[in-house]
């Protein structure tokens, strides 16, 4: 397997996965066999995201050392955020209105599955207001924010931190060198446990497709299909046009995060692939101080894909159940969602847990989740491509717009990666 890159590696895991998963469906013995192994590759994903974040924010704030300056990157990557996130539920919006996915659609032909795991967490999301989301950024205790691996409190204590370590002049050399350190080994560590990601990927979708089938695809497939080619025109048209206003392609973001992509999508999680955007962006020609903020705040702030999910599924349930959604009523689910869906990354399933916080809130049925769970981790896979290339992105737009992206740096990584 040495001689094939990662993203070949990659490929023949997420195949495997799906025939093994195939031969064996309903195979209740599978799950427990490789289980075990996509549960290792993710807790070791886990592992090493919230060392990375710390080191490389504390690294880069001090790097910057002006408390006015970080305070206009962390005011313009907001800013950006919520217009893209706002034009991604618009666009989900558009589509499902457009294509009316849910209309004609026999809901006794589809099958409903178990979503009372997602319940209670929507229950406490339901009352996570706009002021709440700022009030948890402060962290009450440090160590139990890194103990949840609270991204936004991780990134408030860490700014705080590193402006510190600016501060105190030389005495914070040494600080700063042993997180440069730590920065450094973690990255090591970071390739050493993609080496892995082959047999996680394999793992994951096998033990998904023994459980669900493809056969669960059928009668959900006009939603499937709208959902992903959704998904591609919000990368090729939205994001498209927001790099050529920047200057560059999109197609150089996949380029330089081909594997990243390919891995994001087989195990539908954007924190797989965080440490390694942080990377590969840096070495892009986008600067540490903004990389190591722009990304892990994009974690829980701008994740695109999820959003435009989040908004064409609601029409989609409100089809399903012949309910007219008014314009009106479709504004405040965007004003709903705009809300709900911030903060709450690192919370397991988070799309189902905002959909289900919000239905309720627009007067929609939440039993109509139950009917799309069965095809929610092949939905999950397309949102999560759509996530990565959005926090990509918004490193390459916060460098331009802030004046400090190395266009030198740029052209010569490109030029070794199409080399390679």
């Amino acid at each position: 397997m040495k001689k094939y890159g990662l993203a070949i590696q990659i490929v023949i895991g997420l195949v495997l996965g799906i025939i093994v998963g195939a031969i064996f469906f309903g195979n209740d013995q599978l799950p427990k066999y490789l289980g075990p192994i996509g549960d290792i590759f993710i807790r070791l994903i886990k592992m090493i995201v919230v060392p990375i974040v710390i080191s490389t924010l504390i690294v880069g704030v001090a790097g910057v050392g002006d408390f006015k300056r970080l305070g206009k990157i962390g005011g313009k990557t907001i800013l950006y955020f919520e217009i893209v996130t706002t034009v991604a539920i618009l666009v989900g919006l558009l589509a499902a209105n457009i294509f009316q996915p849910g209309a004609g659609i026999d809901r006794t032909t589809l099958t409903e599955s178990d979503i009372s795991k997602y319940v209670d967490t929507a229950a406490e999301t339901q009352s996570h207001g706009f002021a709440d989301t700022f009030v948890n950024i402060v962290p009450k205790n440090v160590f139990d924010a890194l103990a949840r691996g609270d991204m936004l409190a991780i990134i408030f204590f860490s700014v705080l931190f590193g402006l510190g370590v600016a501060a105190i002049g030389e005495k914070g050399k040494p600080v700063l060198s042993f997180f440069q350190g730590v920065a450094e080994a973690m990255f090591w560590v970071t390739n050493q446990v993609m080496k892995f990601a082959p047999f996680g990927v394999f793992a994951l979708i096998g033990v998904t497709v023994s459980t669900f089938g493809l056969s669960s695809l059928i009668p959900l497939g006009k939603l499937a299909i709208l959902v992903y080619a959704t998904m591609a025109f919000f990368i090729l048209v939205v994001l498209g046009l927001v790099a050529r206003m920047v200057g560059i392609r999109i197609t150089n973001i996949f380029r330089i995060l081909r594997d990243e992509i390919l891995l994001a999508y087989s195990t539908a999680s954007s924190e797989t692939v965080l440490p390694k955007i942080i990377e590969k962006m840096e070495k892009f020609g986008c600067p540490k101080a903004v990389t190591s903020f722009v990304v892990p705040t994009g974690y829980s702030f701008n994740l695109d894909g999820s959003t435009l999910y989040q908004a064409l599924a609601s029409v989609f349930i409100a089809q399903l159940y012949g309910i007219h959604l008014s314009w009106y009523e479709q504004l405040t689910l965007v004003l709903v969602l705009m809300v709900t869906s911030k903060g709450i990354a690192g919370v397991p399933g988070v799309s189902f847990v905002v959909l289900l916080a919000t239905l309720g809130t627009v007067g929609l049925p939440v039993e109509g989740l139950a009917l799309i769970a069965g095809i929610d981790r092949i939905l999950d896979m397309a949102r999560t491509v759509v996530n990565v290339f959005g926090n990509a992105l918004a490193a390459v737009v916060i460098s331009k717009w802030e004046g400090v992206y190395d266009h030198e740096k740029g052209k010569a990584y490109l030029a070794e990666l199409k080399q390679a």
